[in-house]
């Protein structure tokens, strides 16, 4: 193999990569990136088995050939080198990097020990735009939690349609759903997907494809979901992300979002992000913040006490319909559910808190807006 190629792309095609490539004991060759070229097309991939990424960018390539070299190792040289062109040629299993007037010589492995990326062929895919996609995602990744018991809600839920993208994750404590309606639909579905996509390879897609401006394709197979983007000089593929899916059944979580509820209110976005913010210093050891609903006054007290640090207690106006009682949540939970909703929006947004007494779940939406929705448990206090 035989190469050139700018300096600040093969970095940007490392920063890329190697974050899905890890240590590996038993698996060394994970520790790698394989480096490959095409006619004039230079390839890297890595993959952990369970993730896999494949980038491409156009180079001048005299002669293809492949191999695998220490990511870490290539990404700390590549970062010194000077913006200019680097060649990079392969002999005897050895990647020797030439840069203006730094070389250097990295032993490598052989290319045909490196774990096969599945490909995901179908004719059913999805286009959307990149970052609307990755923006949604990023409301609901962090509810999902790790479980041994429960491996379904340790990723993030997804139904896709003709018209309408699902995102749902929960961690049994607190449910975030976000829907994504498709005006001109650039797919040609035949039938609805439901798929759990890993709580790991969600937040790569968001790290990696977030900033994004073009469109991303989604392609499905029964077991393996493929993301793809394009580039921009031709046809063929930039950055391709295929993972592995979860297998089992995802919650019904649509039976426990509550139907209607007894008590509404309405407040400014900034001001209870805010308030939640500053009741947390004085959070108890459960994280507990109190709200305290007055319809009568339109007011929304919220109040926390620390023992060893003191308490919190303020007042916020409020839009309030429905009964007057206290509730208690997790700041921290809460906090979450409040960030989410901002996500791109205004900062004059009002929110919707819909209660259904101090026991039962709350609803936090953004008002005039159904495509946001986050579901928090409360604490239950004697």
């Amino acid at each position: 193999m035989k190469t050139v190629i700018l300096k600040e792309k093969l970095k940007e095609g490392i920063n890329t990569v190697e974050r899905i490539s890890e240590k590996s004991l038993t698996l060394p060759i994970l520790n790698n990136v394989l480096i490959s070229t095409e006619k004039n097309f230079l390839n890297l991939t890595t993959t952990d088995l369970e993730v896999g990424i494949n980038w491409w960018s156009l180079v001048k390539t005299e002669r293809e050939g492949k191999i695998a070299v220490p990511s870490r190792v290539l990404s700390s040289f590549v970062n010194f080198l000077p913006d200019k062109p680097v060649e990079l040629e392969v002999k005897d299993l050895t990647l020797k990097i030439k840069c203006d007037d730094y070389q250097t010589s990295i032993k490598g492995f052989n290319p045909e020990d490196f774990p096969i990326i599945p490909k995901v062929i179908s004719k059913e895919k999805v286009v959307i735009k990149s970052q609307v996609f990755c923006q949604n995602l990023s409301r609901v990744v962090d509810v999902a939690s790790f479980s041994s018991t429960k491996p379904e809600i340790s990723g993030i839920y997804f139904l896709f349609q003709k018209n309408l993208i699902v995102m749902a994750a929960t961690d049994s404590f607190r449910l975030g759903e976000t829907k994504i309606f498709l005006e001109s639909p650039k797919n040609n579905l035949t039938k609805d997907y439901s798929l759990i996509l890993p709580q790991k390879a969600a937040k790569e897609i968001i790290n990696i494809l977030g900033g994004g401006s073009g469109d991303l394709t989604i392609c499905f197979s029964p077991n393996q979901i493929l993301f793809e983007t394009g580039l921009t000089e031709t046809s063929h593929p930039k950055i391709q992300l295929v993972s592995r899916l979860i297998e089992g059944d995802y919650p019904n979580y649509q039976e426990i979002i509550p139907k209607k509820s007894e008590t509404k209110i309405q407040v400014s976005l900034n001001e209870i992000i805010n308030q939640i913010k500053l009741s947390s210093l004085f959070s108890s050891k459960i994280n507990e913040v109190k709200l305290k609903i007055d319809p009568k006054k339109n007011q929304l007290n919220i109040f926390s006490q620390n023992p060893d640090v003191g308490e919190y207690n303020s007042f916020l106006n409020a839009k309030i319909d429905g009964k007057p009682f206290e509730i208690s949540f997790n700041y921290r939970f809460l906090l979450d559910g409040l960030l989410n909703i901002g996500l791109g929006r205004e900062k004059e947004t009002e929110v919707i808190l819909e209660l259904n007494g101090s026991d039962k779940p709350g609803v936090i939406k953004a008002k005039g807006d159904e495509s946001y929705l986050y579901l928090v448990m409360p604490i239950k206090t004697n």
